[in-house]
């Protein structure tokens, strides 16, 4: 059968909430709960049940490896938050402000091995492609994060460099899980092909409206106060569009309000707001995500499937790229 969205997200659910972690010790595997109880999008398993139920008609086989991609999204967000030294996430207090750091590291540690756990389940004739994909992925994601570091001390990083670092660090994953569902779904190497970039177009769209939301989105929206990029004077698209595009008086005034530690909250998010709205900064972000999401939904065309089983991935890259409010 074909599952809608909202059928793949309750499966999704009901397998992550069932994982059977260990009781003791407590303080290794309630940090695990907690992380993955605290929901997100779920998109990349979404992605790996709906890019399967494309080529088959059941998703039993796929949610094991969905759910060990969704495990290791998490355990990044966890590594990430103790780099970042992140007191939030998800509306809720980080795990390394609520266990400690030393916790939170090794909690981290075991939800990468239980990813591996997970993918264990797969049919031992695709686990050896699956493991490459889990594996490749994996690194690109580490590399991504490194590039994100090393940006926070640069004052000026090329658009093409962000664009990269956010293709490992956001997209990549998004592809990896989508190339996995499609290896469990039976496709030809071809429509493999074609599926990654789809969700490698799609995860670009998906990170530069993260972006955009940051500075014009809702609280109600993000879950976060608006601007907690600019406050920590983050590298984004906008703030990289901004210094490219600027003169070089306006990109030392921008450059001097991101540093800027001595200003109201409110003051300067409004003076920096007014500085992408006078260089036509938004409205570039969102020409990207329409690009992408263009080029995106071209590779699915491609996919050697009837039109109505790519529907669903259709539907989700439209709702990505419309979510603004």
């Amino acid at each position: 059968m074909m599952y809608d969205k909202e059928q793949l997200s309750a499966r999704i659910e009901a397998y992550m909430q069932a994982l059977p972690f260990p009781q003791e010790p407590d303080t290794l595997y309630e940090p695990i709960v907690y992380s993955l109880e605290r929901g997100g999008k779920r998109l990349r398993p979404l992605l790996a049940a709906m890019a399967c139920n494309v080529f088959r008609e059941e998703i039993d086989d796929v949610l094991p490896c969905a759910a060990a991609i969704e495990v290791f999204h998490n355990f990044t967000l966890l590594h990430d938050d103790i780099m970042d030294n992140a007191a939030m996430r998800r509306g809720k207090p980080s795990v390394q402000r609520k266990w400690g750091v030393n916790s939170a590291i090794l909690s981290g540690d075991a939800m990468l091995i239980y990813a591996y756990r997970l993918l264990e389940q797969a049919d031992t004739s695709l686990l050896p492609q699956i493991l490459r994909i889990f594996n490749d992925t994996s690194l690109k994601v580490c590399e991504g994060q490194q590039y994100d570091m090393d940006f926070e001390s640069l004052e000026h990083v090329p658009m093409t460099d962000y664009l990269h670092m956010i293709e490992l660090k956001t997209a990549v994953l998004l592809a990896g899980a989508t190339a996995i569902g499609a290896v469990i779904g039976g496709a030809s190497e071809e429509d493999r092909g074609k599926l990654y970039t789809f969700a490698m177009q799609l995860g670009m769209a998906f990170q530069i409206r993260d972006d955009i939301l940051d500075s014009y989105g809702t609280e109600a929206t993000l879950g976060k106060k608006i601007g907690g990029d600019i406050l920590e004077g983050k590298k984004t698209f906008l703030t990289t569009a901004a210094m490219e595009t600027a003169d070089a008086d306006m990109r030392l005034k921008l450059a001097g309000l991101l540093h800027n530690r001595e200003l109201l909250d409110e003051t300067k998010i409004a003076r920096v707001l007014d500085i992408y709205d006078r260089l036509g900064i938004r409205e570039r972000a969102e020409k990207a995500v329409a690009d992408y999401t263009a080029a995106a939904l071209e590779a699915l065309a491609g996919v050697s499937a009837p039109e109505e089983r790519k529907g669903r991935l259709r539907d989700l890259a439209a709702a990505l790229n419309g979510r603004m409010h």
